[in-house]
């Protein structure tokens, strides 16, 4: 019995949410060996990663500015 004909079985196995996982992942494998479309995914999820930190740096001093202004140290 070859890899595949196992894989399948186990698949088969699966309750349906399971199975959309395990089709999700390959989705996600052969994205990942195509080649182009696996480089755009790693310069989008490297933009994700940036803007999520810049963000998270720009509400931090939000927060801070808030606070100094109801503590009354600063104006509006």
């Amino acid at each position: 019995m070859s890899i595949q004909d196992q894989t399948i079985g186990k698949i088969r196995q699966l309750p349906e949410a399971l199975v959309q996982e395990v089709s999700d992942f390959i989705d996600f494998l052969l994205m990942k060996h195509s080649g182009k479309n696996w480089e755009l995914w790693l310069q989008f999820s490297e933009s994700l990663e940036i803007v999520e930190s810049d963000f998270s740096e720009y509400l931090s001093n939000l927060e801070d500015y808030e606070e100094r202004l109801a503590r009354g140290e600063i104006q509006w």
